[in-house]
């Protein structure tokens, strides 16, 4: 058994510009943050003792004979990009609820990458875990998401995240004293909407045509060295709470489905209540909201939104780790092989079945004529 730690992530600025369609041509920037809510998968070799050979448990509990047969998608092309074939389990548990904005597909898709090496023996590197992850999430599902989740899933950390025309990718750590890390930290608040979503549905919506949105995008991607200047600066804390303010305005202009009435009325209920900035985490349209609140305002803010469930949370630094490794000690091979015979045995035997009956309704048939 192996159990694989990913973690969640929060996005301050430049969310947007780590889409491919953006970053070919002008080149982006991000800053953002693992937290310390998780994504744990555990997978173990499965003993050819069973009719399936893969059995995936996640929101949905899957049975399969092929990788090909699986639904979830990066489950699917995860053992298809490894060459897997051997007979495996795999659970998935996660902190915060999926389709939310915290960038669980990609902490999933890391995890699973990072917990699937480890059944083999390899240690890959986080650059390496971050980069194949892209390389699965777009070109393999072809999902339209971007490229930063990924990269914070794997490294943990405040970062600054720059992404190039060329596709190289370099990742920064945002160096703060203790003091200010803290008083960052104790500022944040995080708020469940209640409204889930597909980030890629909704990101499909402004991404097709991103480059028209050049001053936006310049605008918010100019935020992420604005940002981290008030926090390596004697600047008040309050200001970054403010520039979470004008990021969010900016995004929303992007398209019709980042925000929506019931986030507009949310967000202006925060603000009401002593909320200096915030923004609805992941691509938009639900799932979290971050709000900056100084310490003093943050039980007029528990109030306000006590319909919601607030979540707290710290930063963490760690990245996807393996928490648990204990590989299995029995070599299966030669069962797996007898298990495929079996497969084919069985699959010959269906075969069988349906031509004895397709002949015997034919032979009905012609009675009844």
């Amino acid at each position: 058994m192996i159990i694989n730690r990913t973690p969640l992530r929060i996005s301050f600025f430049g969310g947007g510009t780590d889409y491919p369609s953006w970053h070919t041509k002008h080149g982006g920037s991000v800053l953002n943050t693992s937290i310390d809510k998780y994504c744990y998968i555990s997978c173990r070799v499965l003993p050819p003792f069973f009719e399936h050979k893969l059995r995936i448990v996640y929101s949905k509990t899957e049975l399969c004979s092929h990788f090909e047969e699986i639904q979830h998608p990066a489950v699917r092309e995860t053992l298809r990009f490894l060459g897997l074939t051997r007979g495996l389990e795999i659970h998935y548990d996660g902190d915060l609820p999926a389709r939310s904005g915290m960038g669980s597909s990609s902490s999933f898709t890391v995890g699973l990458l990072h917990v699937l090496y480890a059944l083999q023996g390899i240690m890959p590197s986080k650059r390496q875990l971050a980069l194949e992850s892209i390389h699965i999430e777009q070109n393999m599902i072809k999902e339209t998401v971007g490229s930063q989740d990924q990269v914070s899933a794997a490294y943990g950390g405040l970062n600054q995240i720059n992404f190039h025309t060329n596709g190289e990718i370099d990742v920064q750590p945002v160096t703060l004293s203790r003091a200010r890390m803290e008083e960052l930290d104790s500022h944040l608040m995080l708020f469940y909407t209640g409204i889930k979503r597909t980030a890629s549905n909704v990101a499909k919506n402004y991404v097709e045509d991103i480059c028209r949105k050049k001053k936006v995008l310049k605008k918010m991607q100019k935020m992420v060295e604005e940002g981290i200047e008030v926090l390596n600066s004697n600047f008040p804390i309050y200001r970054f709470g403010e520039l979470l303010h004008e990021t969010w305005m900016l995004k929303r202009s992007l398209g019709e489905d980042v925000s929506n009435g019931y986030v507009d009325a949310l967000y202006e209920r925060a603000r009401k209540a002593g909320a200096i900035g915030g923004k609805i985490t992941g691509a938009g349209g639900g799932g979290f909201l971050l709000l900056f609140v100084p310490p003093s305002k943050q039980s007029w803010i528990r109030e306000e939104l006590s319909d919601k469930i607030h979540v707290p949370f710290r930063f963490e630094s760690v990245g996807s780790q393996i928490v648990f490794y204990e590989p299995d000690q029995v070599d299966y091979s030669e069962l797996e092989k007898d298990r495929a015979k079996r497969v084919i045995s069985s699959f010959k035997e269906l075969e069988a079945i349906k031509k004895l009956r397709k002949v015997h309704t034919e032979t009905v048939a012609k009675e009844k004529l």
